[in-house]
């Protein structure tokens, strides 16, 4: 691929915090890629990055298994950084010694810093010439986690940082081409860890920050142009914000070699068509395909409670629906999708081993091959958040671009037990109550997701002095910086209760509402 001038490469050895490294370059506009450790050789040549970090991992570099890379990384003349693991294979693999710590060293630490000159520059005075052991008295608050540490280091290495249980917990060698971090810099936890990292890659490796959303567009243009030429592209579009900014970008490099096909399963919020259509085709005067298959999902999902079969279900009549579609589209070669960063990083096992399915994920993704399509993937370089500044530099309406993330399989997950026209249009009802009371308030763009969820059980109830037996919504409102883990949110009590409220009052049929106050894990954040 065709990457910006000064990049970064991350060789990840599996640890929970290896995206928020690239998240934190990416912040200091400065592009960065995430390979596994055993990324080959030829390839790093090939690209030379301005830098290379070598990320933690849960393993110890003391074990038979432990994850190397080749040595010839060390030789390439190219800027290196080790954290964590990476440091302690760093001094293993150029000769020097790693030993199980005494005490493992886990959450909020004090380092002294011993030497400023670079990795540390502008983040406190260093004591100079000090290599002996004990306890800083003041010096910079870091995330510590590491049970292994360095016993000697290797030859033409200094140590540059101590902590109480690490006498080395930052080095270098004299050359100042290769550093090394006990801590994690790339965590919150480390108040100065983006100052480190910035002194890195800009007075270590002479980086220049190049990396913006309208260079992304500039070249990424550029680059579909070259690809499409006069051919036609499709796009499967949600309404959600990933497949709205794709379309935006899409349509500013092509125009109207872009077709959108928007399927309506039966199972979208309320009044979601006429937004979708309003803003597409009707302010942006984009080629819309609107597509009302409600019926036929509807039909095959008769009598199914099961939330996996659902899924499937959905999953299947929408590739049906879509591949007919497509077909009546003339001269379509091309077929866009919204695939973001983390879900080309979470494809590509660091080790090469197996992954668990949680839960499947209905996507254009699972089109079939006769179809003779090929895919552009525009987004495939960013995170989230650089998606919705994709999706600001590009004018797209605030409305779209902080959308809260929603499933696939749409409401159909939101409803436990049998979906029918009926259920539908309560949950409709119901959550369109939840959005307006939370954005209201000002809490929509403070949560990750805000939902309500019908349960499968009616319960007793008084209205009016007459006995009720009608339905429970749940709320369901969580945060969360990429979906992966997520903590239920401490939503005011008077915001809850006046959404019970309205709910109990304006949906017919609903008598009771609850909290769900789970985090995932161990639950997830859609309930099926």
């Amino acid at each position: 691929m065709n990457r910006p001038k000064d990049s970064f490469l991350i060789l990840d050895f599996g640890s929970q915090y290896t995206q928020l490294i690239a998240r934190r370059i990416r912040e200091l506009c400065v592009y960065s890629e995430i390979h596994p450790y055993h990324y080959d050789l030829s390839e790093i040549k090939a690209w030379t990055p301005k830098g290379i970090i070598l990320s933690g991992g849960p393993a110890s570099v003391l074990s038979d298994k432990a994850y190397k890379i080749d040595p010839q990384i060390f030789e390439l003349g190219i800027p290196i950084l080790g954290i964590c693991y990476g440091m302690q294979l760093t001094c293993q693999m150029l000769g020097g010694e790693v030993e199980k710590a005494d005490k493992r060293e886990f959450g909020k630490a004090q380092i002294e810093v011993l030497d400023d000159s670079d990795l540390f520059q502008g983040l406190g005075s260093a004591t100079r010439g000090s290599t002996t052991q004990g306890s800083p008295t003041q010096g910079l608050t870091v995330w510590m986690s590491h049970g292994d540490r360095i016993k000697k280091l290797p030859k033409n290495f200094i140590p540059i940082a101590r902590s109480s249980n690490s006498p080395i917990a930052a080095c270098k060698n004299k050359d100042a081409s290769i550093f090394a971090l006990q801590f994690h810099p790339e965590v919150i936890h480390t108040p100065r860890g983006k100052d480190i990292l910035s002194n890195f890659i800009f007075k270590i490796c002479k980086a220049s920050p190049s990396w913006t959303m309208k260079s992304f567009i500039e070249h990424s243009a550029e680059k579909i142009k070259k690809q499409v030429g006069k051919n036609h592209v499709i796009l499967g579009l949600s309404g959600g914000v990933d497949s709205s900014v794709t379309a935006f970008l899409l349509h500013k490099a092509i125009g109207t070699q872009l077709t959108l096909i928007f399927i309506n399963n039966g199972l979208l919020r309320l009044n979601e068509e006429q937004k979708v259509i309003g803003l597409f085709q009707n302010q942006k005067h984009m080629n819309l395909k609107y597509v009302d298959a409600s019926q036929k999902f509807l039909t095959e999902l008769k009598g199914i409670t099961d939330p996996e079969q659902k899924r499937k279900i959905i999953g299947r009549v929408f590739i049906e629906v879509f591949e007919e579609e497509a077909k009546k589209i003339p001269n379509a070669k091309f077929l866009a999708q919204g695939t973001l960063y983390p879900d080309v990083i979470e494809s590509v096992s660091f080790d090469g081993g197996p992954s668990v399915t949680i839960k499947s994920h209905h996507n254009v993704g699972g089109l079939p091959p006769h179809m003779n399509l090929e895919l552009i993937e525009p987004l495939r370089e960013l995170f989230k958040d650089e998606v919705r500044l994709l999706g600001k530099e590009l004018g797209m309406e605030e409305e779209f671009i902080y959308r809260q993330p929603f499933p696939g399989p749409g409401l159909a997950v939101r409803i436990l037990g049998e979906i029918t026209p009926e259920r539908l249009d309560l949950l409709r009802k119901a959550d369109s109550v939840v959005i307006n009371e939370i954005k209201k308030a000002g809490w929509y763009r403070k949560v990750w997701q805000s939902f309500a969820v019908l349960l499968p059980i009616k319960t007793v109830g008084v209205m009016g002095d007459e006995r009720t037996y009608e339905n429970v919504v749940a709320l369901r409102a969580v945060k969360s910086e990429d979906g992966m883990t997520a903590d239920w949110v401490e939503l005011p009590y008077d915001l809850l209760a006046q959404i019970s409220s309205r709910i109990i009052n304006e949906v017919s049929g609903v008598n009771r509402v609850v909290y769900d106050i789970s985090s995932k894990p161990p639950s997830t954040i859609e309930w099926e």
